[in-house]
């Protein structure tokens, strides 16, 4: 992402930190995106987790993807925002009461549901207000992402789905459950995921299961392999948009569909990430025994990712094009894990230079937080600048 001297010069203008979202970039994202599923009849539903920015949704929703959630609050501003309830699907392993009774009066399209006992919460209420819930079985097909563990979530080792010896104890079960209406199999193994041959390991898995559900003589309307497809947080510039045309052909090459079955995708980093920068100034360059110090005045407080995953992303000075030395680059928070790189060969630095953070569109502002009674940061768009 090339930042014009235009734009530099309205950033300088701009109080920081803040966020700053290419528009261009996120809708030339979609436009492949739209292209490579829909040509293949692949349905998207945007995970709203990744960001639920008003402006980023809107622009979203003009592309008619659906809405993946993971809370009452995500199902509520999904249909604030204008996503048809008909594309709405509900997922997370500890729903609550309220949120359950939200989504069912909303006739979302799909819970994802991911236990027995959850089965039969939504049943109870379902039955309570006279309605029937959709549902699709969550399953752990126990594969390896290969990604961080903590973003990891299809092992058994995991919290997520149900698992396949518990199958035959679930149908039983659902049979009783007069308010609820299988349609579906929901599948998500991780996050942040690079190494796509997990992803024919997921197609040849969910194979054997619909199997066992064919022999069982249960249709399934639609099955939801997830997401997880990774974006290049080190070399953002080599793969602005990630690569769903390979993405989808895995799928297309090594799912085996059910006559008159869909297939349903739920992503949502791999949408936004690149498209959003933090923006941030140096508040002091301080020299330390082994290292130098950029301090900024964007912290964890703004991107937590570094802190909370020792998640890498590419920094850059905006301002300075001098000799190169080494830094850790950190910020203002009462934290040692407030450090966004080490060891980080950049241009000599001096306090009031710009700085860019990259590829902070997704899990950067919605994961904020005003630790230190920090004040939230405010948001710009390449529209309005």
């Amino acid at each position: 992402m090339i930042f014009s001297k235009e734009l530099l010069n309205k950033f300088e203008l701009i109080e920081t930190p803040f966020y700053f979202y290419d528009l261009g970039l996120l809708k030339k994202t979609l436009d492949i995106l739209n292209r490579e599923s829909v040509k293949r009849k692949f349905k998207v539903h945007y995970a709203l987790k990744a960001n639920s920015n008003n402006k980023i949704l809107k622009t979203i929703l003009g592309y008619g993807l659906g809405a993946d959630c993971v809370s009452g609050n995500e199902v509520e501003l999904a249909v604030k925002s204008g996503f048809k309830n008909t594309q709405i699907v509900f997922a997370g392993v500890g729903k609550t009461d309220i949120e359950i009774k939200t989504a069912i009066n909303h006739k979302i399209f799909c819970f994802n549901v991911e236990s027995l006992q959850e089965m039969e919460v939504i049943n109870l209420i379902a039955s309570s207000i006279d309605q029937t819930a959709n549902i699709a079985l969550r399953i752990n097909p126990n594969i390896n992402a290969n990604t961080h563990h903590y973003i990891t979530t299809g092992l058994e080792e995991n919290k997520f789905g149900i698992n396949a010896s518990e199958l035959a104890q679930v149908i039983d079960k659902l049979n009783s459950f007069k308010n609820l209406k299988l349609i579906g199999l929901h599948f998500h193994i991780g996050s942040q995921i690079t190494y796509l041959n997990v992803f024919k390991e997921l197609c040849i898995r969910i194979n054997e299961l619909q199997k066992w559900f064919a022999d069982h003589h249960i249709h399934i309307d639609h099955i939801n392999a997830g997401g997880g497809l990774g974006v290049n947080y080190e070399k953002p510039d080599e793969n602005l948009i990630p690569n769903f045309k390979i993405f989808f052909e895995i799928f297309e090459k090594f799912f085996e569909t059910v006559p008159g079955q869909s297939l349903h995708f739920e992503i949502g980093r791999a949408i936004v990430a690149q498209c959003g920068s933090l923006i941030s100034k140096v508040l002091y360059v301080k020299e330390g025994v082994n290292t130098n110090f950029v301090i900024l005045d964007a912290g964890m407080t703004e991107l937590i990712r570094p802190a909370l995953y020792q998640a890498y992303h590419k920094v850059e000075n905006l301002s300075s094009s001098g000799q190169q030395k080494k830094y850790d680059v950190v910020g203002p928070i009462c934290e040692t894990s407030d450090t966004f790189v080490k060891s980080v060969q950049l241009p000599e630095t001096k306090r009031g230079d710009l700085f860019v953070i990259r590829s902070t569109g997704a899990y950067g502002e919605v994961m904020s937080s005003g630790y230190n009674l920090r004040t939230k940061v405010k948001s710009y768009y390449s529209d309005e600048l």
